[in-house]
Parts: structure tokens; C-alpha cells; sequence
């Protein structure tokens, strides 16, 4: 049984930046950077290739506009629509006919992890066809509950374990690398996760050394008050287990629903992908990508972005004013950032190496629609810079319908980019005109 642990403007801008646009370096290929007010955005003007900073200083009061109910009334792919990649790739439908497909993580052999979260089942899907199709398709798994996170323990080329996130437990099944069905049945390793309402999606990862197992378990509410409110215990936080199922600790809290995990393959730092708080304006509060800090604290629900106080629980908590830490990169406020995966590929340039890529599954809660895309963020020497990049664009039509919803981002053995969508039920391949 897990025990309970306490957890704890407008920007004035100089006349030279009144454009909100300074000059990137050679990581992004010279492209111009969309600061400031300027770095705020919907879909029509998200374009591949488009580079934007957003901090906390340019972040409006709360309310400064009403708070939308704007979700997605999802159409069928209209004729001629199509994902938009930056010049230089090329983008491909690798899958289609799926049902729901959510989170896809690549098995260390190269097979493809599928979670079709409605139904229950996790599919596998092997190579890629001279015409960019998968070469075989399998169901490794079914009967799952709302399976979403994918991991292969212990790590290295011949795992004999396939984790698995359903929403109220963790569960494995034993495996032999190749393996297209399970070998054996599920085992229970944590019977128990906080389920039951709210955010359902629960992601996995492993720490380099195989010691830890990080378990992401989203808030309940909107920005409920922990204090009073039992259905929020252990949620909005990373959760620490080892390997079989002990819990050890709260690992992070204050993490409103840290949907993706993945840990750094060169550093061994956690990295996690956040939807944060909704109703506070069409500018309020940034989702993030971010790595995590041992023990941090992010600010849900008393505090956001530092030591901006929630108007909600106005005096609240001062105690953690000045401790709340901020994320790396801050990105469009809702965009309902999930999936996440360092791009350790060869098909792309060098520049790209190391980079991160994520899926934004689009907001709701915006006068005008932002999201329905993947972004990358580029990092240096392992670090983020605060910037992310509009990666793959073209979601949605020129009118606003949205055809298209990412959801989970993987790398393909030969380097290329696989993204599933849960709105045309697809995966979509990306590739660089060369590597084809």
C-alpha cells in the first residue's frame, strides 16, 4: 500500500525586440526565433519549421481573456489534406484503420509497441515495406485496461520483460526479443495505481541503471486542492517503484498530468511531457517539456510557472513560494502535450541528434485551436534551450475542423519518425527526402 507523503505583465518589451523575433543559431539551421507575444499562436499560423520561446515574463494575468470551450468536433480526413513536415522530409501514411491507437515505443529489436487504449490491446508492428508500409502486423496483447505506457526491462538488447500502464496498475509479460504474442500471461508488479476519474493515462520508464521504475499518474481535477480532497492523494505526481512493483517515493509532484516520460539515453536524466491547468485564459498556464529534478516540486495546483499563485487558491501554501521550479520549455498554453522521444536516429541531419520530439494532441480550452501537431525541441549538450520547433503541421483545415490528433512519437529502426494519431486512427511516417 503506497503511505502518504505531503507535497509539497505583461512583458515590457524593448523597442529593438517590439517584433519579438531574435536571430537562432546553427542548431535550428538559422532559423528566426517567435518571442514574446509573438511566440504565442494558433493554427493559422502554426508552420513546420516555425521556432518559438516562450518564458514566464510574457505571460498575461489571469483572465485577461474568458475561458473557452473550443474541443474538436474530429471530421474525416478531407481529400488533399495531408501532415506538413519541414523542406527536406517527406511524410508517408505508414498505418491506417487502427482503433485508437495512443502511446508506440520501439522494443530494442526494432519492433514497433502499439497501445490501443480503448481497446485494450497492444499491437506490434515490424519493418518497413519499400512502399513505407509495415512488413508485419501482430497483437502481442489484449484484455488490458486502459493500457497507454510500454517499457522493456531490464534495458539492453534482450529484454525479458514488456511493462505495462494500465490506468490503475502496473502489469508485465515475459519476453523474448522478437516475440509477436506473449509468451506467457500478465503478472501483477503494482496492483494498485490512483485511478478513477480525471487524467487516465498511466506512462513508464526505466532508469539507466534499471534500479528505478517511474510511474506517471495525472491529477484527478482541473486544479482541486490536495489538502481537502482525498481523490488527488499520490496523483499529479512521478512515482518511484523499483522494478518489482516496491514503492520508494514521490519522485516529483506538483505535475498536473505528466503524460510522457522518457529518460535521457546519454545523461540519465527523467524528461516529462505536461498538460498543465485549464480555465484561467487563452494565454494560461503553458503546458511543458521538462526534465525532472529528485524531490522537485512544479507547482500544482497552489502555484504555476514559478511563483505565480493560482488566483484559485489565492494565499495558499506561502511556504512554497520561491520553491516552485520552472520548466525548460514552456509551450503553448493547452496544447495537451503527450508523447515524448529522443531523436537518436541517423536517417535525420546531424543537427537533429539528441533532440526530442512530441506530440500535441490540441486544445480545448482555447478561444482559437492551437496544438494537433509535433513539435521538436532542440537541446544542447543534453540541455533545452527554452526553444521548440513547429515540426509536423496540417491537422487541421483552413476553417478550423481538425482531422488529426497525435498522440505518441517513436523512432524507427532506420531513423525515420513514426507519429500515431488517434483522430484519423493512423501512424504516420516521417523521412528525409534522401533516406527515403
Amino acid at each position: 500500500m503506497i503511505r502518504h507523503r505531503k507535497t509539497l505583465f505583461v512583458l515590457a518589451l524593448l523597442p529593438v525586440a517590439a517584433l519579438g523575433i531574435f536571430a537562432a543559431d546553427a542548431k535550428l539551421g538559422g532559423a528566426q526565433v517567435l518571442t514574446g507575444q509573438s511566440a504565442f499562436g494558433d493554427y493559422r499560423n502554426e508552420r513546420a519549421g516555425v521556432v518559438r520561446k516562450i518564458t514566464p515574463a510574457d505571460l498575461p494575468q489571469p483572465y485577461a481573456t474568458r475561458s473557452a470551450g473550443n474541443g474538436p468536433d474530429v471530421i474525416p480526413r478531407p481529400d488533399g489534406a495531408w501532415p506538413q513536415a519541414p523542406a527536406g522530409f517527406r511524410v508517408e501514411l505508414y498505418a491506417s484503420g487502427l482503433d485508437n491507437p495512443r502511446l508506440i515505443r520501439t522494443a530494442p529489436n526494432g519492433d514497433l509497441f502499439l497501445a490501443e487504449s480503448h481497446s485494450g490491446k497492444i499491437k506490434i508492428f515490424r519493418g518497413i515495406t519499400a512502399g513505407g508500409k509495415p512488413k508485419q502486423t501482430s497483437v502481442f496483447a489484449t484484455g488490458l485496461k486502459q493500457p497507454f505506457g510500454i517499457a522493456f526491462y531490464p534495458l539492453g538488447s534482450d529484454p525479458k520483460w514488456v511493462y505495462v500502464g494500465n490506468t490503475n496498475s502496473v502489469v508485465r509479460f515475459p519476453y523474448h526479443s522478437g516475440d509477436l504474442t506473449a509468451s506467457g500471461p500478465s503478472e501483477v508488479i503494482v496492483p494498485q495505481i490512483p485511478a478513477g476519474g480525471g487524467h487516465w493515462t498511466r506512462d513508464l520508464a526505466f532508469s539507466l541503471d534499471g534500479s528505478k521504475m517511474f510511474v506517471a499518474v495525472g491529477s484527478r481535477s482541473n486544479v482541486d486542492d490536495p489538502d481537502s480532497h482525498p481523490g488527488e492523494f499520490h496523483r499529479a505526481n512521478i512515482l518511484e517503484f523499483t522494478p518489482d512493483g516496491k514503492f520508494i517515493k514521490v519522485y516529483a509532484a506538483g505535475i498536473r498530468n505528466p503524460v510522457g516520460l522518457a529518460v535521457h539515453p546519454r545523461t540519465g536524466e527523467l524528461w516529462c511531457s505536461v498538460n498543465e491547468r485549464d480555465e484561467l485564459g487563452d494565454n494560461l498556464v503553458p503546458d511543458y517539456i521538462t526534465h525532472v529534478q529528485e524531490d522537485g516540486f512544479y507547482g500544482w495546483p497552489w502555484y504555476y510557472m514559478g511563483s505565480n499563485q493560482d488566483p484559485r487558491h489565492a494565499g495558499k501554501h506561502p511556504e512554497l513560494k520561491g520553491k516552485v521550479i520552472v520548466p525548460d520549455v514552456l509551450l503553448q498554453p493547452h496544447h495537451a502535450s503527450l508523447e515524448m522521444t529522443f531523436y537518436e536516429g541517423s536517417m535525420f541531419s546531424s543537427e537533429y541528434s539528441g533532440d526530442i520530439f512530441a506530440a500535441q494532441h490540441g486544445s480545448w480550452n482555447r478561444a482559437m485551436r492551437s496544438g494537433y501537431e509535433v513539435v521538436r525541441v532542440p537541446l544542447k549538450d543534453g540541455h533545452a534551450t527554452g526553444e521548440y520547433q513547429d515540426f509536423l503541421t496540417g491537422f487541421v483545415t483552413a476553417d478550423g475542423h481538425v482531422w488529426g490528433r497525435p498522440v505518441g512519437v517513436a523512432v524507427a529502426p532506420d531513423g525515420s519518425l513514426l507519429v500515431s494519431d488517434d483522430g484519423s486512427n493512423s501512424i504516420w511516417r516521417v523521412s528525409t527526402s534522401a533516406g527515403k
